[in-house]
């Protein structure tokens, strides 16, 4: 008995896997609704990754934009023998996740080093790599459009806190808002953020 009911949960978690898999496979293929789909499954279990990483809700939400628009991007090369769709879908989050933790600490030590009167020793540029900027301007056109479908107020504190590199309670400031008003309104933009990338 034990023996046909461990059968019957390989055979569903097989079932499951191949249905990723295929969802994958219809990404690549730019089927209509086949990210929506896994961001659905996997969404949760990426915010909380994203989350773990050190950054507050807002960072974490723009990790799993980020995560799920390269999703998007990378589907044609996901190989099975790899790995399954759910620890491919969290090692780009992971990855997003460590990247924008980097660059929080980036900022931090360059905002404590100006304030106690360092110059930062000029780096050298890498070689502009023509894939990678037209990857860049692509997403970058991509995020503005969607931005465009956000109503003013949950543009503006959208704008104000990932362009300007303002805090929330900074934002509030600015706006003269409640600091709850401005949370909300970034909270929303991002969920219809999401859903207007993912779509994409």
């Amino acid at each position: 008995m034990t023996e046909a009911i461990s059968s019957v949960d390989a055979d569903m978690q097989i079932r499951s896997e191949t249905t990723d898999v295929d969802l994958v496979r219809q990404a690549a293929r730019g089927v209509s609704g086949a990210i929506r789909k896994l961001y659905g499954r996997f969404s949760t279990m990426a915010y909380s990754m994203a989350l773990r990483f050190g950054g507050n809700e807002a960072d974490a939400e723009e990790v799993l934009v980020d995560s799920f628009f390269q999703v998007w991007k990378q589907a044609a090369r996901y190989d099975t023998s790899r790995g399954t769709v759910a620890g491919w879908i969290l090692n780009i989050v992971r990855s997003r996740a460590i990247d924008s933790m980097r660059s929080r600490l980036r900022a931090v030590r360059s905002l404590q080093k100006m304030k106690d009167g360092e110059e930062e020793a000029p780096m050298a540029s890498p070689p502009p790599n023509p894939e990678k900027q037209a990857m860049v301007r692509e997403r970058q056109s991509v995020v503005r459009e969607a931005l465009q479908t956000l109503p003013e107020d949950q543009r503006v504190v959208i704008e104000l806190g990932y362009f300007s590199g303002l805090s929330q309670s900074e934002i509030a400031a600015e706006l003269g808002q409640p600091l709850g008003t401005v949370k909300t309104r970034m909270r929303l933009a991002m969920q219809k953020l999401r859903r207007v990338l993912v779509q994409e």
